[in-house]
């Protein structure tokens, strides 16, 4: 458990047995009758009486019992007569309802002894980095030395060292009187502080201190909009269905809780238990960037949306080829490897299709979208931006979850990002993680009708059936939501990012060595762990159960079906501008296959056409087959009504 700062702000660790030695060493010095008296030393009172007297000055002849009780009773900077005697009537008390063993554990629990520190255990930490029965006499001793005046003569100060040596000689015999008094330098008094502020913290804040909040090099009590019941009952999810998905080598998860439209962090956890070394535990994966797979797909459709496409523009999901800069050519495929024909670019939303977000990605402009992500978004990438090219919309850009959640708020919040609030005054977040992006943008980062055609998509769960399943993680008892998951290459990252206007929750599952995961998709791994935190967030007090805003779209009937747009726009201009003229889609020009005398290619149009190799005429219709009689490079050409097409296609001998 941490140690909290209690109502006095000091950092207690109470213990049940004090070491023997303390007690000698304390009883020598403070209380030599301790053993003896009944919580007042009779002679101590009339020496002080005496004093009083003659030179009109209370002084010390306190008891451990009387300076028990004025720890206890808060009075320690009140010192008058009225306190004094209220202290030893007290005192007498304690030893009728306490024995002598309690009454000197309860002292050595609760003495100030500088610092923001209070009870033996705390300092033995704070001074010496030990605990309290480790402590040599000399330790014990500065301790000691320490109990008139913590705040000027702690063991910090080259004070102590010399009331510790003046000390000594009233142990000859107990005390090696021989051992030097180290004082401490500037930088071991940081690096001291850095360990006990680090020791007392509860292991649960990993991802604060990851972060750069609340420093665990400060004592100072820092208030955050972080809901610890919530981190605690979210981190129960992650870590129960981690165990379950061990079985298909998954080990780690990370799960993020923004509250809308505030954008106030309510939980990050990047960790199902951070008290084990072991499996990455210690390392806060929400701030580690992963290929976030398709999750970027609603941002590129965001963009689209912005240059004139629509929900319901068509788009053709087949083949296509694309030489990238490498000179290598690039086939995009879909997540099943089928291809669906014309669709809407609401349907490939839904279902997560690959090759119409290529195909927009192509429509929205490479430069474009990158100067969406670093100038609009302020998005720091591992690698240039240029060196992701297509892959972009393939999902193979990566980014940490923090940060998704943080962009996908633009959502909820129709457009606008907000700085991401974590301190509870509002103060402005300074973060130093290893997360180098910029959570403090206040911008308007997209316009609200083209957001809520984002959000009509996203809580459409009927029209990604198809993908999903009628039974799915990703369906709710709610509406009011909209949800996107997405899966790196080879499985090696499992994504859901889900919200409603009130809060979003972010979610992340895979292996913190990058190993890669067995079959687990962004819908079964993280979609399951979301579904369980949106389920309990959504019976808690932030969801307010507001509806989304459509008022800035409308509803078209676009060939026998129901779609959406911008009102009164004429829907024929927005229909096919992603639909091409071309003739022959299969194969592709300068395509290259391994010859054999059974090697057989499809020669596919868009329409009925009439066919030629090489000059030859081949049949009739939108799909031949051609069987290459030899190796070599063959010229295709194909002639519809209005149109022709040629392309060449190469078979090279087998090696």
């Amino acid at each position: 458990m941490a140690i909290q700062p209690n109502k006095l702000g000091y950092y207690a660790e109470y213990a049940d047995q004090i070491p023997n030695n303390f007690k000698k060493i304390l009883l020598q010095k403070e209380d030599r009758y301790f053993y003896y008296h009944f919580g007042l030393n009779p002679l101590s009172l009339a020496r002080a009486a005496y004093q009083a007297l003659i030179n009109k000055k209370i002084t010390g002849s306190s008891t451990i019992n009387q300076q028990l009780v004025k720890i206890l009773s808060n009075h320690e900077n009140q010192r008058n007569w009225k306190n004094k005697i209220k202290e030893a009537y007290l005192a007498i008390a304690l030893e009728t309802q306490i024995d002598k063993e309690e009454i000197l554990n309860m002292y050595a629990n609760t003495i100030y002894l500088g610092n923001s520190v209070q009870g033996l255990n705390s300092a033995s930490q704070l001074y010496f980095n030990r605990p309290a029965n480790n402590l040599t006499d000399s330790q014990i001793l500065r301790l000691i030395a320490t109990i008139p005046n913590p705040t000027l003569n702690n063991p910090f100060l080259d004070k102590n060292a010399r009331l510790t040596a003046d000390l000594l000689p009233y142990y000859s015999g107990q005390i090696d009187q021989t051992e030097k008094i180290e004082t401490f330098s500037n930088d071991e008094i940081a690096s001291a502080k850095k360990v006990f502020y680090a020791y007392i913290r509860d292991p649960a804040m990993l991802e604060i201190d990851s972060l750069g909040l609340c420093l665990a090099n400060s004592p100072k009590i820092c208030q955050l909009t972080i809901d610890k019941e919530l981190t605690a009952k979210l981190r129960d999810f992650l870590k129960g269905n981690l165990t379950v998905l061990a079985k298909n080598n998954t080990a780690n998860g990370a799960i993020t809780v923004i509250k809308e439209p505030q954008n106030e962090l309510l939980a990050i956890i990047g960790t199902p238990d951070p008290t084990v070394d072991a499996y990455g535990y210690k390392i806060n994966m929400a701030v580690q960037p992963r290929p976030i797979g398709s999750t970027v797909k609603p941002f590129i459709y965001l963009q689209a949306f912005a240059r004139g496409l629509r929900p319901y523009t068509l788009v053709d999901d087949r083949e296509y080829k694309y030489i990238i800069d490498s000179g290598f050519a690039l086939y995009p495929k879909n997540y099943d490897y089928l291809y669906r024909g014309i669709v809407s670019l609401h349907y490939a939303l839904s279902n997560s299709l690959n090759v119409p977000t290529v195909k927009t990605l192509e429509y929205v402009g490479l430069n474009n979208f990158y100067n969406f992500l670093s100038q609009d978004l302020k998005f720091k990438p591992i690698a240039p931006l240029p060196s992701y090219q297509l892959g972009i919309a393939l999902g193979g850009l990566e980014m940490d979850l923090l940060s998704l959640s943080y962009y996908f708020s633009i959502f909820p919040n129709y457009g606008w990002l907000k700085p991401l609030t974590v301190y509870a005054n509002n103060q402005t977040i300074n973060y130093t993680s290893s997360t180098p992006n910029d959570y403090n943008l206040d911008k308007k980062i997209a316009d609200p009708q083209y957001v809520q055609l984002i959000n009509k998509i996203l809580s459409d769960r009927l029209t990604g059936v198809e993908e999903f399943g009628l039974k799915s993680n990703l369906n709710l008892p709610a509406k009011n939501y909209g949800v996107k998951t997405g899966t790196s290459r080879d499985w090696h990252d499992s994504w859901t990012i889900g919200y409603t206007p009130d809060f979003l929750v972010g979610v992340w599952v895979g292996n913190s060595d990058n190993t890669a995961m067995d079959n687990i998709s962004g819908s079964l791994g993280a979609g399951q762990i979301w579904a369980q935190a949106m389920n309990y967030i959504l019976s808690s007090k932030y969801n307010q159960k507001t509806d989304f805003n459509f008022n800035l779209i409308a509803s078209y009937n676009i060939n026998g079906s129901l779609d959406w747009g911008l009102p009164n726009e004429k829907t024929a201009s927005h229909l096919n501008r992603l639909l091409n003229n071309d003739l022959i889609t299969n194969p592709h020009n300068n395509d290259v296959f391994l010859w054999s005398k059974n090697t057989q290619i499809i020669l596919r149009a868009s329409q009925k056409a009439d066919w030629q190799i090489n000059n030859r005429p081949a049949g009739q219709g939108t799909e031949v087959i051609f069987s290459p009689s030899a190796p070599g490079t063959y010229a295709i050409f194909a002639q519809a009504k209005n149109t022709t097409s040629s392309i060449k296609i190469i078979f090279n001998q087998p090696i």
